[in-house]
């Protein structure tokens, strides 16, 4: 097993831990030097394998799994929150966490055997699934099949991230920032500190995410620990936020759009994502998201000149495969990324629902 470990600087280093049968290939999981001891801020996904790189990962930042002091969460998503258990388990420390994401952890602890089937299958059905996709779902319910929800074992966190709080961590400032849109709530982590790095080694290779877009300006101040707010090269899934109990509409995309404009403004001289690589000029980052959702949006609502299902919408849009090459589960996460892009132009007044349609259609206004 080899572990990926890169020293940032200034007490920061990252850990690259392996999430199984992903293309992601890794999560970075960065550990921040305080003095209490060290802070990871994630951990990881929950797998033998990724355990034993972590374990080896904090061994060669020079602690031991057992000096963690505290772990703070960006989002409930199983590949950062995955081994928080473990960790506490292991050290005893402390899991902080934005509470609207700890509700998220909560409600799926809790879940009731079959209600997520079941809201499953009449989401699809109004968003316009074919029947072949909805034949497996309405067997696993027959049959009796527990609630399929990710990370039913996951912590529950003993701490809140309260957004603009500076977070207790003795020697260091971090800054919580949410950031909504990935998850609801979904943090960055701005370290205010004068970047110790700036033509070290580390920095030289984080210009490397020019080649994928994210290039230009390098300055402002401090680093920010982004998740999966923003990456060099990826763009987020920005899907519905989902809750069986809950009918407010809400507007994922919309709130992550208003996330990345206030991490434009803050401009941080570097960013550390939980993915890919670190890089700077995050400002330039964001312009190409916001065009990207921008361009996204204009081509729905062109394709909205005739009625179509949210289901209709995905098998259009442009991903990183051919529709037919899409796995079954990954088609039910594209559907819902086409949900929320239907609820932006809802709310921008750019489309509307066919009033009385089963499965539901919209149209360009």
């Amino acid at each position: 097993m080899t572990t990926q470990v890169t020293d940032h600087r200034g007490g920061v280093w990252s850990i690259a831990v392996p999430i199984p049968d992903n293309p992601l290939g890794h999560t970075l999981v960065h550990l921040l030097e305080t003095d209490r001891g060290p802070v990871l801020i994630d951990t990881g996904w929950d797998d033998p394998d990724s355990w034993d790189t972590l374990v080896a990962g904090v061994a060669a930042c020079g602690f031991a799994i057992d000096d963690i002091h505290g772990v703070l969460i960006t989002h409930h998503h199983p590949d950062h929150h995955g081994l928080s258990a473990k960790v506490r388990e292991a050290s005893g420390a402390w899991i902080a966490m934005h509470a609207a994401d700890t509700a998220v952890v909560r409600r799926t602890r809790e879940a009731v055997p079959g209600q997520w089937l079941d809201y499953l299958l009449a989401k699809l059905t109004t968003a316009g699934a074919p029947e072949e996709h909805l034949v497996p779902l309405r067997e696993a319910r027959a049959k009796g099949r527990r609630s399929r929800l990710p990370g039913r074992r996951a912590a529950l966190p003993d701490r809140e991230i309260d957004p603009g709080e500076l977070l207790d961590l003795p020697g260091r400032r971090v800054r919580a920032i949410w950031t909504p849109g990935h998850t609801p709530g979904h943090v960055c982590l701005h370290l205010e500190e004068e970047h110790p790095g700036k033509g070290h080694p580390g920095a030289a290779a984080s210009g490397a995410s020019r080649a994928s877009g994210a290039s230009g300006r390098a300055g402002g101040f401090g680093r920010l620990f982004s998740g999966d707010h923003l990456l060099p090269g990826i763009t987020p899934h920005i899907g519905l936020y989902e809750d069986p109990d809950d009918t407010t509409v809400t507007d994922p995309l919309g709130d992550y759009l208003d996330s990345l404009e206030r991490i434009g403004r803050l401009a941080p001289a570097e960013v550390l994502p939980a993915h890919q690589h670190a890089f700077a000029d995050a400002e330039g980052r964001v312009r190409e998201l916001i065009a990207h959702h921008e361009e996204r949006l204009s081509g729905l609502r062109a394709l909205l000149r005739e009625p179509l299902t949210a289901w209709q919408l995905a098998e259009s849009m442009e991903w990183n495969r051919p529709w037919e090459q899409i796995p079954y589960g990954s088609r039910t996460i594209a559907v819902s990324e086409a949900e929320a892009h239907l609820r932006r132009l809802v709310k921008l007044g750019h489309a509307e629902p066919v009033p009385g349609s089963h499965p539901a259609t919209y149209l360009a206004v």
